[in-house]
């Protein structure tokens, strides 16, 4: 059922409004038959996962890919396909876009059985919907889909804020983020994660420039308001470093603990991407993420014993240091070298080379290519069984899972953009074939037990919507002519990617 606006759609700022973008390749990116082979190699799998995902599991939220069925693990409103639009537009497939876009005609966001994640609603959804709008508004506008269904795109994403924005009506304007919106109510939860609430500002901004409402900016970046003026200041340990939990009612920090991992790791990339995003409006979220990528360099930077060429971040709480990393941390060198281009700062850009080896050194010291979901590196900790393997390797990992992140890609992805070394290219097709090795199955690709088994381990039996959004997107990106949406060095990008890999326009191209 298609739910309608108070407001007709031409008062929403910039609908109907087609973006010319005059863009002069790089001729750093050059064009030749390898990459465009590469390129389509990664088309194809794409295809694989979203013909399986049609046949077998649409308009669900994602495909079981061993038994051929699906889950509805994101409010049962079509995850996969939304999260796939962005990612259909760069690669050119207006098939799957034109279904895509039937679906985004047909999701009532007021219906669902479960509860809704606030942040994760607002990653894949809103942003997926947002960068179809930017994309076939601009430099995709030429995909020949119709104009009524594109400005759907932003009616429905006018419609989905609109349902969960009593998530910010809290004594703070801190939100809660596990919401039942058939009742306005909430879990009772009495503080809101660092990720979760510095995670909508962009998405929502956004949201506000294209409609000329500015009330959903508003309410994202008065959350955040809490997040850039940290208190009590004990939540500060080193300048531009918080903590990981925020007190719903008053907006204070519950804890010191800092770190890039996940259910914090976001918070740092959105601060320079709200930069890069508007460098007049949010000069301050640029000051506090060069604070914090400064503290991180000084204070986290960490290398193993048995690879101390090596550099991973370490998290720290009260004194102590804890030597553990995640899949999901390494966004963190794609993070450096994007605020290190934009800023002209070529120790971020120095520093977040040496995270992006670190994070390849992970995938290429197991069986399968892939790296781990987690694994550590503290001397004392190294378990039996593993002894051998740290010591070639340089970390022992805690949990051998991969389910189909993208992290690691994605700042393989970074690094080549802003060096052009295609050292990061290769690295990013040896990432991509482990996976299709690895994971593929029949009917998609599938989230593993082991990275260090030969074949990966077991199968989980579930395909992440983010495997088209993120996984597909930077593996294919790579490989592909340059383009507006492609990130470029310095101040040139016209568009800025939310944590979910769904290019945004930046409000000033």
């Amino acid at each position: 059922m298609r739910v309608s606006l108070s407001l007709p759609v031409v008062a929403l700022g910039l609908v109907g409004s087609a973006v010319a973008y005059p863009h002069e390749p790089n001729p750093i990116f050059r064009h030749d038959p390898e990459n465009q082979a590469k390129a389509d190699a990664v088309k194809e799998a794409f295809q694989h996962a979203w013909d399986g995902y049609i046949k077998y599991a649409f308009p669900h939220d994602e495909l079981h890919p061993m038994s051929n069925g699906y889950g509805d693990s994101r409010n049962g409103w079509g995850a996969s396909a939304v999260d796939a639009l962005s990612t259909a537009i760069i690669m050119g497939n207006k098939d799957a876009v034109q279904t895509i876009l039937d679906h985004v005609d047909t999701i009532d966001f007021t219906k669902t059985k479960d509860e809704v994640s606030l942040f994760e609603t607002t990653i894949r959804y809103l942003a997926g919907m947002l960068s179809g709008y930017d994309l076939l508004k601009g430099p995709a506008v030429n995909l020949g889909v119709k104009s009524s269904q594109v400005d759907n795109l932003l009616t429905q994403s006018k419609n989905l804020a609109d349902v969960l924005k009593f998530a910010f009506d809290t004594p703070s304007g801190v939100p809660y983020n596990n919401l039942n919106i058939a009742s306005k109510g909430n879990d009772g939860a009495r503080t809101n994660g660092l990720a979760v609430t510095g995670t909508l500002a962009l998405e929502w901004t956004r949201l506000s420039d294209l409609t000329g409402e500015e009330e959903y900016a508003e309410l994202s970046q008065k959350a955040e308001s809490y997040l850039l003026n940290p208190q009590p200041s004990s939540a500060e340990p080193f300048p531009g470093l918080v903590g990981s939990n925020i007190n719903i009612s008053n907006g204070h920090f519950t804890d010191a603990t800092v770190s890039w991992n996940g259910g914090d790791d976001s918070f740092y990339e959105y601060l320079i991407k709200m930069y890069v995003y508007d460098p007049k409006r949010f000069e301050k979220y640029k000051d506090r993420w060069v604070l914090a990528a400064e503290s991180s360099i000084k204070h986290l930077a960490s290398h193993p014993t048995s690879r101390p060429e090596l550099t991973f971040l370490a998290s720290y709480s009260n004194g102590n240091y804890d030597l553990n990393s995640q899949h999901l941390t390494c966004f963190d060198g794609g993070s450096f070298l994007l605020g290190g281009t934009v800023l002209d700062r070529q120790d971020f850009i120095d520093f977040g080379l040496k995270l992006v080896h670190g994070c390849e050194a992970t995938y290429n010291q197991t069986l399968t290519g892939i790296g781990p979901d987690s694994w550590g590196w503290d001397p004392k900790r190294v378990p039996s069984d593993q002894k051998k393997f740290y010591d070639k390797a340089g970390f022992y990992i805690n949990s051998g899972s991969y389910d189909l992140r993208p992290e690691v890609l994605e700042s393989f992805y970074y690094a080549y953009r802003i060096t052009g070394n295609e050292i990061y290219r290769d690295w990013v097709w040896n990432g991509f074939k482990a996976i299709n090795a690895t994971c593929r199955t029949g009917s998609g690709f599938d989230a593993m037990s082991d990275v260090n088994k030969v074949g990966g381990g077991s199968h989980y039996d579930n395909q992440e919507s983010f495997l088209f959004a993120e996984v597909m997107k930077y593996a294919y990106l790579v490989h592909a002519d340059d383009a507006p949406w492609q990130v470029q060095k310095g101040d040139k990008n016209a568009f800025v990617f939310n944590t979910e890999a769904h290019p945004i326009r930046v409000s000033h191209s």
